[in-house]
C-alpha cells in the first residue's frame, strides 16, 4: 500500500514536503512516481524515482521547484515543493509500477502505474 501525507493549506512562497510511505511493496517494483490532479484537470506526472539505483526524472512542468527523494530503508519517497504557487493547488498522489519503462531521456516514466495511494490535498492560498 501507498499512503501519502504532508498536504495541507500553505501560503504562496512557502515550501512543503510530501511523503509517500510504501509499506508492503516488494523489491520488485520498478519505480515510484508523484502525480497531481488539480480541480477539473487531468492527472499529470511530476517526478519519478527508480528503485534499483535511485535515478530520477522530472516532467518539464516541474520547473525546478520540485525535488523527489527517498529513504530506502524506511521505504518512503518524498516530494519537496518549493516556492509554492496557487496553481500548485491539487491532490497529490504517489504510485508504484512493476513495469520497467524507460526512454532514451528518462530512467523512469509516468506510464503503467498500477498501485496508487489515496492522495493528499495541497491548497496554496494566502
Amino acid at each position: 500500500q501507498l499512503v501519502e501525507s504532508g498536504g495541507g493549506l500553505v501560503q504562496p512562497g512557502r515550501s512543503l514536503r510530501l511523503s509517500c510511505a510504501a509499506s508492503g511493496l516488494t523489491s520488485d517494483y520498478f519505480a515510484i512516481a508523484w502525480f497531481r490532479q488539480a480541480p477539473q484537470r487531468e492527472r499529470t506526472g511530476i517526478s519519478c524515482i527508480r528503485n534499483a539505483d535511485g535515478n530520477v526524472y522530472y516532467a518539464d512542468s516541474a520547473e525546478g521547484r520540485f525535488t523527489i527523494s527517498r529513504d530506502k530503508g524506511k521505504n518512503i519517497v518524498y516530494l519537496e515543493i518549493n516556492n509554492l504557487k496557487p496553481e500548485d493547488t491539487a491532490d497529490y498522489y504517489c504510485a508504484a509500477t512493476t513495469t520497467p519503462t524507460t526512454t532514451s531521456q528518462a530512467s523512469c516514466t509516468f506510464w503503467n502505474y498500477d498501485d496508487w495511494g489515496q492522495g493528499t490535498q495541497v491548497t496554496v492560498s494566502a
